[in-house]
């Protein structure tokens, strides 16, 4: 059965009493509404207010037959509303030597109940400091020393505002190393000079910064390689406008990643969580800057720079100028025969690029020539390389015993002899670990350990040609002094 809707009233049909509908009319039934105060209550065609909540004013005057009509503009005026029962403050009541710094629950708190050492009073004020809102007592202590309750108020209040910035900037610091934790970056890996070895080469993260610092201006003007359309030809955009996925230093750590650990770009998209179409662009791009900018630094030494830094076993050949060798990267087999045979290497019997490398006594690289076919001959690939116009007769070019150059050049070739037998470590034996450790801080990029694709063939001279002048960044001497 319906009933009145006004809070606490029970007065429904057959109680004598008129039961009027609330207004069609939807401002007047807001009105109506307002006046319930009922929360969160909207009236429906079938609510009911009765007239005991309306004054004698908004009536009509009676008809001949005793019934009364509201006027049109009626308004319901006639309540009664139960206040709410006070509850304990009982935070006050338990820490009694400070005052109340309850919140939104403590305002319409009884502090009547609390003990006389409460010193809190019914009444609030709002405190807007540091973007925090804080309802706070501030009638001072019950004893009657206001000064005294605001001094001991304000402590209170300031210590926990302390305690509250202390909690944020440990989340905020919480939050960013976890957030860092959860990327695979350089930042990750900054305070692990083994981990910084293990990926990049470099021989700790202070190199590896020292490193970036060079190049970081030259890479804001950094031009990207977005398609290639033909083989020397690609479609190429600015850097800066381009959708940076990740920031520049961490796309250089991308890149030193494909060149240490010879990683498959899907790996790496997994890795570094962006699309492996992002991931190729980044290697292309990388590749052809380092290539252009280490590349347009003279890493020719002249004879006193090196006569200066020769090592003592090298005394015995003390007019050394360079240590040439060639290097062979293993490819993958192409489909043509005839394209097949001129990457065939008669030595190792499968398809090879061969590049000359050339180093100082002291272990810096100081020449790298292009990658040929592995069809090509020792003396072939010395003669195209173009370091013959770089040699004079007063300098001498060390090599191994079956690089057979000597008739090439126009000065002095050493050929050490390594003896067969076990015995104490000779001159010569040192020279060869010597050349061996040089050789392998080249191979030590993983790249070039595995079968190189044929979808790597028009940038692989970019990856080793940068892979081998980063040797002179990423170690420290080889020589200790």
């Amino acid at each position: 059965m319906p009933q009145c809707a006004a809070y606490g009233c029970r007065t429904g049909p057959g109680q004598g009493k008129k039961l009027h509908h609330f207004p069609r009319e939807r401002s007047r039934r807001r009105l109506w509404e307002q006046k319930v105060k009922r929360k969160n209550w909207v009236a429906s065609d079938f609510s009911l207010l009765c007239e005991d909540h309306f004054d004698e004013t908004q009536y009509e005057r009676a008809r001949a037959d005793g019934l009364r009509k509201l006027k049109p503009n009626a308004v319901p005026t006639q309540f009664t509303f139960t206040p709410r029962p006070l509850e304990r403050c009982t935070r006050c009541c338990k820490r009694r030597d400070q005052p109340c710094l309850g919140r939104k629950e403590h305002v319409q708190l009884d502090h009547s109940y609390c003990s006389t050492e409460c010193p809190t009073s019914p009444k609030v004020k709002t405190d807007i400091k540091d973007g925090l809102t804080d309802n706070v007592c501030t009638d001072g202590a019950v004893s009657g020393d206001t000064a005294s309750g605001d001094k001991q108020l304000n402590i209170s209040k300031n210590q926990c505002v302390e305690e509250l910035r202390a909690e944020v900037a440990r989340l905020r610091r919480q939050m960013e190393e976890n957030a860092v934790n959860s990327r695979f970056c350089l930042e990750r890996f900054s305070a692990s000079d083994e981990d910084i070895q293990f990926y990049t080469r470099f021989a700790s993260h202070a190199h590896f910064i020292a490193f970036w610092r060079q190049i970081e201006p030259a890479a804001n003007k950094m031009v990207q390689v977005t398609r290639p359309c033909c083989i020397g030809l690609t479609n190429q955009v600015p850097h800066a406008a381009s959708a940076m996925i990740l920031q520049p230093v961490d796309e250089f750590f991308l890149f030193m990643n494909y060149l240490s650990l010879g990683l498959k770009l899907k790996g790496l998209a997994q890795r570094f969580r962006v699309p492996r179409s992002a991931v190729s662009r980044i290697v292309n791009t990388w590749a052809d800057f380092l290539y252009a900018v280490l590349g347009a630094v003279g890493i020719w030494m002249d004879e006193e720079t090196v006569r200066a830094h020769l090592p003592d076993v090298f005394q015995d050949y003390s007019d050394t100028q360079i240590i040439l060798d060639c290097v062979g990267l293993r490819c993958q087999k192409r489909r043509s025969l005839l394209l097949q045979s001129e990457v065939l290497s008669s030595r190792k019997s499968h398809c090879t690029f061969k590049g000359l490398i050339g180093l100082a006594p002291h272990g810096a690289v100081t020449f790298v020539s292009s990658l040929y076919e592995g069809a090509i001959s020792d003396k072939g690939i010395l003669k195209q390389s173009g370091i013959v116009p770089l040699l004079n007769p007063s300098m001498a070019v060390m090599v191994d015993e079956g690089f057979l150059v000597g008739d090439c050049l126009p000065c002095r070739v050493h050929i050490p002899s390594f003896p067969s037998k076990r015995t104490p470590l000779s001159g010569s034996e040192v020279i060869k670990t010597h050349v061996e450790r040089l050789i392998r801080r080249v191979k030590e990029h993983k790249i070039f350990s595995t079968v190189i694709p044929l979808s790597l063939t028009a940038s692989i001279n970019q990856l080793y040609t940068v892979a081998c002048l980063l040797v002179n960044y990423e170690h420290g001497p080889l020589v200790k002094a």
